[in-house]
């Protein structure tokens, strides 16, 4: 028998690594001669770089650079040296969770260190950078990580702007006389679950602003400064990607590196995927095992349950899901490879005894699931 263990991590409690080789041990009680493969996953959010470090044998690298309200902070990236591949996450360097509540400050919140991440990897000899941009705090439409590679933002009075996106709406020129040559031999791959546009109301501003800090009149104030700064990209470039899926993704950052890095969109499950070569492992597997710790509808905008389900029903492999919970809707996922799907908890129980006990919970959830199968293979 071979299973292919291939979860994300359990937030607050373990991580993908974690979660696959707990699996790995409870399978195992029951079926001591079974090939369990493991491949921690991840969906482009937090995790991520772990994830695919530990399964491409890659490095971490660490830097000190510009936090989202200017303090210094401690980032680190990814570095798998054979490939030349970078792997940076914006939260890192960006991230919301670097802010506390009471100071988060969508308009006056920069980029500017992951530009800094981005720097320090072309200076690696990066010849790939994979930007992955979940839970940013930010949305100065990625304008700090393009000052970062050297452009220069000015007003009419030819005055560098200050950073933040409500700056931008004095945006008048862009000079990009000195933004860095190496990025045009560089390849950039934008991963990310979040397709919404640059602007309007489905736009950075408008969906995520509130929970960065924004009040309703400066997410209008802040949709409007990244319009205009998408107008004048569009005089500069020659093309507008405003409107692209992902542009809105990390406060616009994702329209800055479709625009000005040429980055291609993929979501981040994808990513991942083909970096562990997640189909490769999953061929001729008896079963797939994998899991989150809220497995729902949501789980259909591009989590990692979803992007393994898919590759597995691409080779008919049954899929089984092991979840902290079993939210609204999770029957949806049946539709797209799930066979079945398990909730770690008998009974009532508390989030913290959930987390503190998560890995007791998901070795005892798979034994049960590896003794029901076991048992209908001696009764076939």
């Amino acid at each position: 028998m071979k299973v292919v263990i291939a979860p994300d991590s359990f937030k607050d409690s373990l991580s993908a690594l974690g979660v696959a080789q707990t699996i790995a041990k409870g399978w195992q009680k029951v079926f001591p001669d079974a090939e369990t493969l493991i491949c921690p996953m991840a969906d482009g959010g937090e995790g991520t770089i772990e994830a695919v470090l530990e399964v491409c044998e890659g490095e971490w690298r660490e830097k000190t650079v510009m936090g989202p309200l200017g303090k210094p902070v401690q980032a680190r990236w990814g570095w798998l040296e054979k490939q030349k591949i970078a792997i940076i996450e914006m939260a890192q360097a960006s991230g919301i969770q670097l802010v506390p509540t009471s100071e988060r400050d969508a308009c006056q919140s920069t980029t500017f260190g992951t530009g800094q991440l981005i720097l320090d990897a072309l200076d690696a000899g990066a010849k790939d950078i994979i930007l992955t941009v979940g839970g940013s705090a930010t949305n100065d439409g990625g304008t700090g990580l393009l000052s970062a590679l050297g452009a220069v933002l000015l007003d009419a009075n030819q005055q560098v702007l200050p950073t933040g996106g409500l700056a931008l709406k004095n945006l008048s020129k862009i000079d990009l006389t000195h933004f860095d040559s190496r990025i045009q031999h560089t390849q950039f791959l934008l991963a990310a679950d979040v397709t919404n546009p640059l602007c309007g109301p489905n736009g950075a501003s408008y969906i995520f602003g509130p929970q960065k800090g924004a009040s309703p009149a400066q997410v209008e104030l802040l949709d409007q400064a990244l319009t205009h700064f998408a107008d004048v990209s569009a005089e500069l470039l020659g093309f507008d990607k405003r409107d692209e899926a992902g542009s809105g993704a990390a406060g616009g950052l994702g329209f800055a590196a479709k625009s000005y890095l040429n980055a291609d969109f993929k979501a981040g499950v994808e990513v991942v995927a083909e970096l562990n070569q997640l189909a490769s492992k999953i061929s001729n597997a008896d079963w797939a095992i994998t899991g989150e710790g809220k497995f729902d509808q949501q789980t259909l905008s591009g989590k990692t349950v979803f992007g393994v389900s898919r590759v597995a029903k691409m080779q008919n492999i049954p899929v089984i899901v092991i979840a902290g919970t079993l939210g609204e809707g999770y029957q949806a996922l049946y539709e797209h490879g799930v066979t079945a799907a398990f909730s770690l908890t008998n009974g009532p129980i508390t989030l913290e005894y959930a987390c503190e006990h998560a890995a007791q919970l998901i070795y005892e959830r798979t034994i049960d699931i590896a003794r029901l199968i076991k048992f209908n293979q001696n009764h076939d």
